[in-house]
């Protein structure tokens, strides 16, 4: 049970803290879509991969794709885990680093780069020693407070509203906040491809991801863990709506207050802004640091564990004695927590608001080729030549890359800065070949597809020898 609590805050990270309440304001409760499809891609990783997994009693999961088909497919499978979590866990650390840098920090003469550097090194001493045994209770504390923090903000601006539950959601449904399903087939929020994409996002980004399963996979039996994913995904269900219950109100309380901040910004403007009693401000910092760290210290302690096992083959070292292995283990910590910290400072520099789209965005594209190869493992029973599983891991981005460069033109303009006459010419591109579709979501099925599709280029039927 500790293991699927703490696992709440793992999965939520400080995005969802302050991203999600921020959704309602144009999107309404459709969020709640990819939370349904969050609950049917648990259901895969419980009753598939789970058995899988411990089938073969793996520490790493990227071990199955070296049974399955070779070293070559491991390491990059292994690679890619390492590449997207270190993006994915800085730019969550970015996000609430900068909030509290904005709101309190500045004001006190204290730089971020001290910020971020004292968040990872109270990250560090409690991950140095301790494992996943350790996350697992710390994350547990951290998850109570985020949980706490988000109903007591609840329950506060309630009371400032004199609004009662029902009330709230009979001022919600007036305002049209409380509508789910969106009907728009050509929507990038398409409710078919919302509950169809956040499916595929929890088998990707947690079923075959290394930092969410190794707390899952250190239960002793599989019956055990199937039950935490199972109380997990409904626990989710009732979390995302607290939090999208929490942006409706939000939102009224802005208009109430007369204030025309949305989006990211509205939670901690209300929370931090002298908007609500400054005890309410104390607890939304608790809520959201405690939304950080679990994210933050399981991707830390996964990395870590990850490259020692999988690209240095640590374990398989018989030339190194315990000592030496304890020594490179610790040389690896330290060693992510300097790539951490650079990272941070880098999305810094960048100081783009919307930085956090970019790396979603890039999220889609790595955990694509992990999709497409545990996907070809599992549904069919064909061998690859192993040696050509990076080549096409690395070119079914770069078909994403360029399909979305076509389809999505202005997102591209915007970030890149791209010419007038090109981006001219690629919105007229995109409008004649799409007609108007957007993908959205579902841009890792997408480039899952096409890592599927290469793979089966490269195989045959004959199957390896055990």
């Amino acid at each position: 049970m500790l293991v699927a609590f703490g696992m709440i805050g793992t999965s939520l990270s400080g995005v969802t803290f302050v991203s999600v309440p921020g959704t309602v304001g144009a999107g309404a409760f459709q969020y709640f879509q990819v939370v349904i499809g969050y609950f049917i891609g648990y259901l895969v990783i419980a009753f598939i991969l789970l058995p899988l997994y411990y089938k073969l009693n793996l520490t790493s999961i990227y071990n199955y794709l070296e049974q399955r088909f070779g070293v070559t497919s491991y390491k990059t499978g292994a690679s890619f885990f390492i590449l997207s979590r270190t993006l994915g866990a800085t730019a969550r650390m970015y996000l609430v680093v900068n909030i509290l840098q904005i709101f309190i920090l500045d004001s006190m003469g204290i730089p971020f780069w001290l910020t971020a550097l004292v968040m990872l090194i109270l990250i560090l001493l409690y991950t140095f020693e301790g494992g996943v045994k350790t996350i697992v209770y710390t994350d547990t504390l951290q998850t109570s407070c985020m949980l706490l923090g988000l109903i007591v903000c609840i329950i506060a601006i309630m009371n400032k509203m004199d609004f009662s539950f029902t009330q709230t959601m009979s001022a919600l449904q007036d305002k049209g906040m409380t509508r789910i399903f969106n009907t728009d087939v050509q929507s990038p929020a398409f409710f078919l491809k919302q509950i169809l994409g956040g499916a595929f996002i929890t088998i990707a980004m947690t079923g075959l991801d290394q930092e969410m399963m190794q707390k899952n996979i250190s239960v002793k039996t599989l019956k055990g863990s199937q039950k935490n994913v199972m109380t997990l995904s409904f626990v989710l269900l009732l979390v995302n709506f607290l939090f999208l219950l929490m942006g409706g109100l939000l939102y009224l309380y802005a208009e109430y207050m007369g204030l025309s901040v949305k989006g990211d910004d509205l939670f901690p403007t209300v929370a931090l802004g002298n908007y609500l009693t400054a005890g309410i401000g104390v607890i939304f910092i608790i809520g959201l640091i405690s939304a950080l760290f679990p994210s933050a210290d399981g991707a830390l302690t996964a990395l870590t564990s990850s490259f020692c096992i999988d690209i240095l083959g640590l374990k398989k070292r018989d030339d190194l004695d315990e000592k030496q292995k304890k020594r490179t283990r610790l040389t690896v910590h330290l060693t992510f927590t300097v790539v951490f910290f650079l990272c941070v400072m880098v999305f810094k520099w960048i100081n783009d608001k919307s930085i956090i789209d970019v790396i979603l965005k890039v999220a889609g594209y790595t955990y694509g080729p992990l999709l497409g190869l545990f996907a070809f493992g599992i549904l069919t029973k064909r061998t690859i030549r192993d040696q050509k599983a990076l080549l096409v891991c690395t070119l079914a981005p770069v078909f994403v890359l360029v399909l979305d460069l076509f389809n999505n033109p202005e997102w591209f303009v915007a970030k890149l800065g791209i010419g007038e006459e090109t981006a001219q010419w690629l919105l007229s591109q995109s409008a004649s070949i799409f007609q108007g579709y957007r993908i959205g979501i579902e841009i890792l099925i997408i480039n899952g597809l096409f890592t599927f599709i290469g793979l089966w280029f490269i195989s045959s039927q004959q199957r390896k020898l055990a």
